[in-house]
């Protein structure tokens, strides 16, 4: 059988990989503490199931929805818009439903790329960002972000070259793998610049709701001049812990909302109208449940970094996301030591150069279990003297 170019350009995807990595480790009768992948362990809310419950039942919901979703949700998202950001969306023209923001994300490539049209991403950054490129033939440009940086894209480091080809740049802000969240000044920036170079910004939003001690991660859209270059993806799986329910959706520019929206059309049938309908019901009751979520995932968060730096490491504690961004100890590359870690302890963590090239040295850790789990891998880091210096 042959198969394409664009088939062979593609690396297996990472938590594919590590996926093959735990089972193996599972075979040998470790105990795997999962710290990989950031899938909320916590359920989805009652209020919401009890919702889709409800929905599921009516025949009315039982046949295709409307490409761009149905008009209750997105006059629901238009609302949680206002209400969060103080962002005001017009529900008919920059607003469109999404099968999770992955989904979204992967047809934004397909959308706003020819073939060879270059795709400006950060580097550590979504796996996603790099592969969808490729398989929209354009040609991936890796602009680096770095710790000493805040992990915010430096648009001056950027070859003048390559912007005339350039279509879109992708952000991602709070960040995965790194939890970084961007100052207002950076936005102000990203804005400025795009206009300057014709280029639109795809803001990666997915991570903004998980966040700490009352630092609410911002959107893109809220500065003045965002809505002329910017295009916003958001997905209720992190918010709400409906990560298997795939939805989303995206926003801003209503140029760019459409273009999203023509590509879809000709390539899914929509969102579950019962899942839309459920979706509504999750914003209705956004703040008392994001609040409670939040102080769980903050004392899971102090466990990890507080446990990491008694064993050599100096952390801060990130604002916002469930990840911790970590160097590896001294004569470890990213993949030997999260190897090493996982043949030793049973850990699962992520090698930091699953990310991009600038992810090696580090590792990734995700707070998605229980509180129990997260002492009990600190205590196995300490035994088998797993330490950063």
């Amino acid at each position: 059988m042959k198969m394409t170019k664009r088939i062979e350009q593609i690396p297996p995807y990472l938590f594919a990989e590590i996926d093959k990595k735990k089972a193996q480790a599972a075979a040998k009768g470790l105990d795997i503490i999962n710290l990989g992948i950031g899938d909320p362990d916590l359920p989805t809310p009652d209020y919401i199931i009890d919702a889709m419950a409800a929905a599921i039942r009516d025949p009315k919901n039982h046949d295709y929805p409307p490409y761009e979703g149905i008009a209750e949700y997105r006059k629901a998202v238009a609302k949680w818009y206002e209400t969060r950001f103080n962002v005001t969306l017009d529900p008919d023209k920059e607003v469109i439903s999404l099968i999770g923001s992955k989904e979204g994300i992967a047809h934004a490539f397909l959308t706003f790329l020819d073939p060879g049209d270059v795709a400006i991403l950060p580097d550590p950054g979504y796996p996603a960002y790099h592969v969808n490129t490729l398989i929209a033939g354009g040609v991936p440009y890796s602009v680096p972000v770095t710790e000493e940086n805040n992990y915010e894209v430096q648009f001056d480091q950027i070859d003048p070259n390559i912007l005339d080809r350039a279509n879109i740049i992708f952000l991602n802000y709070p960040g995965n793998p790194t939890g970084a969240t961007a100052s207002d000044s950076f936005f102000e920036r990203a804005i400025a610049w795009a206009k300057r170079h014709n280029i639109l910004i795809c803001m990666d939003n997915a991570y903004s709701e998980v966040y700490y001690d009352g630092q609410k991660p911002r959107s893109i859209l809220e500065f003045p001049g965002a809505k002329e270059v910017a295009i916003e993806f958001h997905t209720l799986s992190k918010t709400f812990n409906m990560t298997g329910w795939r939805l989303g959706m995206a926003v801003g520019n209503a140029q760019a909302v459409q273009a999203l929206g023509k590509i879809k059309t000709n390539m899914d049938s929509g969102v579950f109208k019962a899942i839309q309908w459920a979706g509504i019901k999750a914003f209705e009751h956004y703040e008392s449940f994001v609040n409670t979520q939040n102080a769980i995932y903050q004392r899971r968060r102090d466990i990890i970094v507080d446990g990491l730096n008694t064993l050599g490491w100096t952390l801060a504690k990130p604002k916002a996301s469930f990840y911790i961004w970590a160097k590896v100890p001294a004569g470890y590359t990213s993949e030997s030591f999260t190897v090493h870690v996982l043949e030793t302890t049973g850990i699962l963590i992520v090698p930091g150069n699953g990310y991009g090239p600038g992810g090696e040295g580090y590792f990734r850790i995700s707070i998605t279990s229980q509180e129990d789990r997260l002492v009990e891998a600190i205590a196995r880091l300490k035994s088998n003297n797993i330490r950063f210096a």
